[in-house]
């Protein structure tokens, strides 16, 4: 194992412990120290208005601030005014770069702006993009296109490892698309443009003759790309901008060093640290939220020609760290206070057949001090996924089994209670379901809508367990002591929601995969707030951290799978 500290990335100058920064402004934009302002101006380090002549004051524009040589970059939203204001005590003197992003708009003019001790003014004029493709998201171009909601759900496979950008490009007929089809299901789910990971049957998967899905996808796919024009035969739909509570945030962003990350889960640590794995490369990092500085740690690569990268990562009620190796099949024990590590290998790690390659998924340790285990996923080639129950100490797995009279249960996610059973759940499954940990037996408990399956979640204090609906667009709630499940649809459709977490106090948080939407759910009263991320992301883990400010109110930390990112969002009210 080796460790790579990132020092020099460190930001300097900055004050306070929670930090941001913007990207891209005009060197013509007048800055100044305003005369006259009102308090809220004087205690903001940069305030302004953003204008366009299309709409004159605008909501909903994520304003983002990046001070030169900074990982951090800090964003604000602008008000129903169009004003948007940094406080005082996130951003210090220097010069920034600033961004913005508002779907169908530029800003005019790009360059920087220079910060110095007082208040500064700096009005942003934008203008109407001339390429509003590059800018959809994969939602907007979920319900721009022609289709139905079974066509559309195909969509699922390309944004597992990219955005939808390039089939909606292409210029693919349908015989050509359908093979690329193929292609892409050769490739491992932890694949990315940068790291295009194969399985090992490539070959054998290739000489197959397509199937009929691949047939009606090559179709679908090519009938709404550029194959038979050099423009799109539908329009363009957008999502509105955030407004009211949604602008009332501040979202703080670092960019983490080596190029290519791909962060896959984040989560704060007993040390006040965010701890992350890479996705497609074989890393877990430590990230200082006050400094930006970020320290990495090598994981083992014992199947070389395999695909490297680590879906999930966890720490145990020990203080421990655990994080699976995905496709080099294993979970590996980390302690962050000596920096040893130890590898647990799952036994059927050189089981690789039928097209698929045996690899151990996700995991939850968190209640380990109950009786010394933990709970793993695991995958033998080619077979549907287990849940192990696994003493970190013996390495000794234990596979939990079913009658066959069970319903298809394998699980994508495994959550372990205060008791340490196990919840599982699917996306592509009609049941959540509980395992006993003393006697392994399994209950299962039907979702309520049809097809909403599951992908992540979390138990709270009462052991409730929380998980996003996939394919259901939703939040679902299972109570074990009236074994009832209650769901909450997203008012945002193909938000594709990945993982949720209550806070404890009154919000559920999850997040968009498709559409770069931060969701938080007041559980009293229905209510949504959906916040948009300064940068395109892919949303995957969350993570809920309650912060110290007047309200009292939940922060959420969300990875850019996709760019290399990790985001603090900070809701300023209830």
């Amino acid at each position: 194992m080796s460790t790579r500290k990132i020092s020099e990335l460190a930001l300097l100058g900055l004050i306070g412990t929670s930090l941001f920064g913007l990207t891209a402004c005009s060197p013509d934009i007048p800055v100044e120290s305003p005369v006259g302002e009102s308090s809220s101006v004087a205690s903001s380090a940069l305030a302004g208005k953003v204008t366009s002549q299309e709409e004159g004051a605008m909501e909903g524009v994520v304003v983002s601030a990046q001070r030169e040589g900074s990982p951090i970059i800090v964003s604000v939203v602008s008000n129903e005014q169009g004003e948007y204001r940094f406080p005082q005590d996130r951003l210090d003197a220097g010069s920034y770069a600033i961004s913005i992003r508002a779907v169908g708009y530029d800003l005019a003019s790009e360059g920087s702006v220079e910060l110095a001790t007082n208040a500064a003014t700096l009005n942003l004029q934008l203008t109407t993009t001339r390429s509003l493709s590059a800018q959809l998201s994969n939602t907007e171009w979920m319900i721009s296109a022609p289709g139905s909601f079974e066509e559309k759900q195909y969509f699922d496979d390309c944004t597992m490892c990219h955005t939808l950008q390039q089939p909606m490009t292409s210029r693919y007929g349908p015989d050509e698309m359908a093979k690329v089809v193929q292609r892409m299901g050769a490739h491992t789910l932890n694949s990315t443009p940068a790291f295009p990971h194969f399985k090992s049957f490539v070959a054998e998967m290739l000489s197959e003759p397509l199937t009929e899905e691949e047939i009606d996808k090559g179709r679908y796919f090519s009938g709404i790309n550029l194959s038979g024009a050099d423009t799109w035969q539908f329009p363009f739909q957008t999502l509105p901008r955030p407004s009211g509570k949604a602008t009332q945030v501040i979202m703080t962003t670092y960019d983490l060093p080596r190029p290519n990350s791909a962060p896959h889960d984040a989560l704060v640590g007993p040390d006040g640290n965010i701890w992350y794995n890479d996705f497609v490369s074989p890393y877990i990092g430590k990230l200082d939220p006050r400094t930006g500085e970020v320290t990495e740690y090598d994981l083992p690569v014992p199947k070389p020609g395999f695909a490297t990268g680590s879906h999930g990562i966890d720490f145990s009620d020990d203080g421990l760290i655990y994080a699976t190796g995905m496709h080099q099949s294993y979970v590996v024990e980390f302690n962050p206070n000596t920096e040893e590590m130890k590898t647990l290998q799952f036994p059927h790690w050189q089981v690789d057949n039928a097209g698929n390659d045996s690899r151990v998924t996700v995991l939850d340790p968190s209640a380990k001090s109950v009786n010394g285990q933990i709970w793993v996923n695991g995958y033998k080639g080619g077979e549907l996924g287990v849940a192990y129950q696994v003493n970190p100490e013996t390495n000794e797995w234990t596979e939990v089994t079913h009658p066959a009279s069970a319903p298809l249960h394998n699980a994508y996610d495994v959550v372990a209670d205060s008791q340490n059973n196990m919840y599982g759940f699917n996306m592509n499954r009609e049941h959540v379901w509980k395992t006993d940990a003393k006697t392994l037996e399994t209950k299962f408990y039907p979702i309520p809508t049809p097809g909403a399956g599951g992908r992540r979640g979390n138990v709270d204090l009462k052991d409730r367990l929380w998980w996003a609906q996939y394919r259901g667009n939703g939040i679902g709630m299972f109570d074990p002591e009236t074994e009832t499940i209650k769901e909450w649809p997203l008012p945002t459709p193909w938000t594709s929601p990945y993982d949720a977490e209550f806070d404890e106090e009154t919000y559920v948080w999850t997040g968009g995969m498709n559409n770069d939407l931060a969701v938080r759910l007041n559980v009293e009263t229905g209510e949504f707030t959906e916040y948009l991320l300064p940068f395109e992301t892919n949303i995957r883990h969350v993570d809920v951290q309650m912060s110290d400010n007047p309200n009292n109110l939940s922060s959420f930390w969300v990875v850019g799978q996709i760019n290399g990112r990790i985001t603090h969002v900070e809701p300023l009210v209830p």
